[in-house]
C-alpha cells in the first residue's frame, strides 16, 4: 500500500505534467520520488526574463503535513528575499504552510514573488546568512519576514 506522501507526490506530478508542462519541467535524481528539480524561467516581461532557474524539493515521509525543503540549485536569482546559497524567505515554505499546498502552488508562488521584483538585489544581510547557514538546510532558522512578499 502507498504511504499518503507517495499518493500525494504522485498526484504532484500529475498536475505539473497535466498543467504546467509550458512553465515547469519536472524531474527526480535517481528516480526517487522523495527528491524534485523543477526547471523554469524568468516571467516574460519580469526582471528575470528568459533567466533559467532551478529548485531542488526534498520532501520528508511527513509530506504534505509537513512542508518540503525547497532551494534554488545552481545560481539563484538575485533577490531581497533569495539568499546566495539558494534558500528562499517564502513563508508558505515555512510558518504559513498548509496541506493544500501543492508544488505547483509552490513554484506559482516562487515565480509570482520573482515577477513582482522592481530591482535585482540579495538580501541586506546575504553574506553573513550564508555564512551562518554552511551545512544547515533551511528548516533549521527560524524565519522573519519583514514585508507581505516574503
Amino acid at each position: 500500500m502507498q504511504s499518503r506522501m507517495a499518493k500525494r507526490l504522485q498526484k504532484d506530478l500529475e498536475q505539473m505534467q497535466k498543467s504546467y508542462t509550458d512553465q515547469f519541467n519536472v524531474r527526480m535524481p535517481n528516480n526517487d520520488i522523495k527528491h524534485w528539480i523543477v526547471a523554469f524561467e524568468g516571467a516574460k516581461g519580469t526582471l528575470y526574463q528568459g533567466e533559467k532557474f532551478e529548485l531542488q524539493f526534498k520532501f520528508s515521509n511527513e509530506y504534505p503535513i509537513e512542508s518540503p525543503e525547497v532551494i534554488f540549485i545552481g545560481k539563484p536569482p538575485e533577490h531581497e528575499h533569495i539568499y546566495s546559497n539558494g534558500f528562499i524567505c517564502l513563508s508558505i515554505l515555512f510558518d504559513e504552510w498548509s496541506a493544500a499546498l501543492t508544488v505547483s502552488s509552490i513554484c506559482l508562488s516562487i515565480q509570482s514573488m520573482l515577477s513582482s521584483a522592481t530591482k535585482k538585489m540579495k538580501p541586506p544581510n546575504d553574506a553573513e546568512f550564508v555564512k551562518r547557514a554552511a551545512g544547515r538546510g533551511p528548516k533549521s532558522f527560524l524565519w522573519s519576514y519583514h514585508d507581505e512578499k516574503c
